[in-house]
């Protein structure tokens, strides 16, 4: 079985957690890591993870199935950063969904339904390790029940979160730390740290573990 591991960022979170995936799965199966839509090439299952851009049917059509992991109970939670945005509704258990990639947003048959729990302390490197190894565990599951695992048709009405951007770790110099512990659970220290202004001048904080 040829399988292809597609990831559109070299630089995304995933990259190390993909790594241990190839390292686990070529053994037993042909394994393509590819960073560009236009390098993928036929095989039989395409797992798309952690990409930012959406594939049309030309390149779907490469690979019998097209996997998609999303964290949530789908068709909620579609879009961008699902599981930033559910920790910051103070959520800790988070729903992974499995399903097939189409042309629409997230809008796939789903095969089946993992779950992330978090006790509500953990910060941003230790959230990602765990949907990083679910991820990995996930793949596993998948590749060895094909073509056997059936699948669902989503049910019930979609809600979409938004993109994150900049404005979005901005902290409220007038609200207590604890209120917005949650946001900085989720920043990224180097690339999306949270910030205030304060004076007009804007400041810089990076949280860490004691």
């Amino acid at each position: 079985m040829i399988i292809t591991l597609l990831t559109d960022n070299p630089n995304s979170w995933i990259i190390p957690y993909v790594e241990i995936l190839k390292k686990e799965i070529n053994e037993h199966y042909e394994v393509r890591h590819v960073f560009k839509h236009s390098d993928i090439d036929f095989g039989d299952v395409m797992f798309i993870l952690s990409c930012e851009k959406i594939l049309n049917n030309k390149y779907l059509k490469f690979h019998k199935s097209n996997i998609v992991i999303h964290p949530s109970k789908l068709p909620n939670g579609k879009g961008w950063s699902p599981l930033a945005w559910q920790i910051l509704e103070g959520a800790n258990l988070i729903p992974v969904s499995l399903f097939e990639a189409t042309e629409n947003v997230d809008a796939g048959d789903i095969y089946f339904v993992e779950y992330i729990q978090l006790e509500g302390h953990e910060l941003n490197d230790e959230i990602k390790n765990k949907q990083g190894l679910l991820t990995i565990d996930m793949v596993k599951k998948y590749i060895f029940q094909f073509p056997f695992l059936e699948s669902k048709k989503q049910f019930g009405n979609e809600t979409f979160y938004p993109r994150r951007s900049e404005k979005d770790n901005a902290l409220d110099i007038h609200k207590s730390l604890e209120d917005q512990f949650n946001l900085l659970r989720i920043v990224d220290n180097e690339r999306y740290p949270a910030h205030f202004t304060l004076f007009g001048k804007k400041y810089i904080i990076k949280i860490y573990k004691a």
